[in-house]
């Protein structure tokens, strides 16, 4: 898998993940970026933008490198390994855009989220662009992808969390009590929240809006709801 990105590499060698080469552009400037390479013994393949453009098609930065695809962690592996009063799970219903995951998954690492969930089925995968938008953040929150959503959602209700969906009729998210174990449902572009996701909800919060467009960017509703979540159990 080639990802690509100053910020991406950078997390990536200080969190000891495996690279086993890397593609940097004649001209590349970082220095540290380079030393550590040749200090980890990782083999570097000198090259100019026309040949890295072809292989990777986005914005690199001038570097690229090889790593094994991204590994997901099991669910039940990341629930045994919470220990606090108040776990925060975010689960995407079927998002589409990498763009958006990343930013979601940098948001989430940003605010100490235990874990993010993802299905199986018809949603973006953990891809070089969603690396590289979340700034090397996806190296430090687990991400699960489970077969059934529906399933997933009846096995944390069942381990006593409550289940919040975010959607465009519902209670003022800042009126909502998230004292307690919660996963938040956050739902794709355009279509939100599947009918059957929402009826499994225990409760759903909106964002209201004052202006003439009605509804935020995924990433964005998120960022405002997490932080929101956190804010209020600051308080205590």
């Amino acid at each position: 898998m080639y990802v690509y990105g100053k910020n991406t590499v950078r997390e990536l060698l200080n969190s000891n993940k495996k690279i086993k080469k890397a593609i940097i552009s004649n001209n590349f400037s970082d220095k540290d970026i380079v030393l550590t390479l040749q200090n980890e013994n990782i083999d570097i393949k000198y090259s100019d933008k026309k040949e890295m453009d072809r292989l990777v098609k986005a914005k690199h930065q001038g570097i690229i490198v090889d790593i094994d695809d991204f590994k997901y962690s099991d669910l039940d592996d990341v629930l045994d390994s919470i220990n606090k009063d108040w776990p925060f799970l975010l689960i995407l219903d079927h998002l589409q855009d990498p763009h958006n995951f990343g930013a979601i998954i940098r948001t989430a690492e940003s605010a100490g989220i235990d874990g993010i969930i993802i299905p199986k089925d018809r949603s973006v995968d953990v891809t070089a662009t969603v690396m590289k938008t979340s700034a090397g953040s996806i190296e430090y929150i687990p991400i699960c992808k489970v077969t059934n959503l529906s399933n997933t959602i009846h096995k944390l209700k069942d381990k006593g969390y409550w289940i919040i969906g975010a959607d465009m009729e519902g209670l003022d998210y800042q009126r909502q009590d998230y004292k307690m174990p919660i996963a938040l449902i956050i739902g794709s572009e355009g279509q939100g929240i599947s009918k059957l996701i929402k009826e499994m909800c225990d409760y759903i919060v909106t964002i209201p809006m004052k202006g003439h467009i009605n509804s935020l960017n995924a990433s964005v509703a998120a960022g405002v709801i997490i932080y929101k979540v956190i804010s209020s159990r600051d308080r205590g």
